[in-house]
């Protein structure tokens, strides 16, 4: 949406039609007699752009910068009814133009606006024109006379400039990693072999060597004879050993990453009219 405040950076400001193709650069920024807002662009066309056709605001973009973006084609605009581009554009002629764009409006009237800097406004032509124009300090239109426009800052020659990518790196955090010691239980078995006494009966006869040991004592008697028994039983103990030391290091790794950025270029067309004769292109 173009608004007031848009005016003063509207002139010399590139256009382009709802397809996206240039069209040409504003020369003129027209207002409403009554409410002041822009109701016109008059766009550069024609051989060297010598010609200015007419287009509505209505429906236009601006990007603060310098693209405007009209919704009706190069063509149309180009084949918009003539008009001259002087202050002012009577009822009629507005009339022609809201038909010819198939809007619905009636005109009114219309004068023309370009950006100011430290001027005041002055009345053009017809009742309630508003024409404003620049006392001192430079116009919208100077303020753009540069590498891209023909005007008394320039030669006659365009400059064609692109936009080359660059890709660089730079080290940015991705991460961090972090040692964690932490204590888990489990179940270790161990065989341990183990000995134990068992008691046994052991009965021998009656000979020359042991009938001292059987004699000795009473013919008849009652008597008890005790023995003790032992047994191994595993014992568990536990220790803490050093197994292994546990670090953090790092290694740099190189891979590939493919980066997309839109690039913008500038082209050169030559648009010249019917009668004409352009020549070849002996670039």
């Amino acid at each position: 949406m173009i608004t007031e405040q848009h005016i003063p950076n509207l002139t010399g400001a590139t256009v382009y039609d709802a397809q996206g193709d240039k069209v040409g650069k504003v020369g003129q920024v027209y207002l409403d007699d009554q409410t002041g807002r822009p109701n016109w662009l008059t766009v550069n066309t024609g051989l060297f752009g010598t010609k200015e056709s007419f287009v509505p605001v209505e429906g236009a973009n601006f990007d603060g910068s310098d693209r405007v973006e009209v919704q009706h084609s190069k063509d149309t605009i180009k084949n918009a009814p003539k008009i001259d581009t002087d202050a002012h554009i009577d009822e009629s002629e507005e009339q022609g133009l809201y038909e010819y764009y198939g809007l619905s409006g009636t005109g009114t009237g219309t004068g023309t606006g370009t950006g100011t800097g430290t001027g005041t406004g002055t009345t053009g032509g017809g009742t309630g024109d508003q024409l404003t124009t620049t006392t001192a300090g430079t116009t919208g239109a100077d303020m753009r006379d540069g590498r891209d426009t023909s005007g008394p800052t320039t030669d006659d020659a365009m400059t064609r400039s692109e936009e080359h990518l660059q890709a660089g790196t730079e080290k940015v955090e991705s991460g961090r990693a972090r040692l964690r010691k932490y204590v888990t239980t489990e179940q270790q078995s161990v065989s341990v072999p183990v000995e134990r006494e068992e008691v046994r009966v052991e009965r021998e006869p009656i000979t020359e060597a042991n009938r001292g040991d059987a004699m000795d004592g009473p013919d008849i008697s009652e008597e008890e004879h005790e023995v003790t028994l032992t047994e191994e039983r595993p014992v568990v103990s536990k220790e803490a050993v050093p197994v292994e030391r546990v670090k953090l290091g790092k290694e740099t790794v190189t891979d590939q990453e493919t980066v997309t950025e839109d690039v913008r270029s500038e082209h050169i067309d030559l648009d010249a009219d019917d009668q004409v004769d352009a020549g070849r292109d002996r670039r």
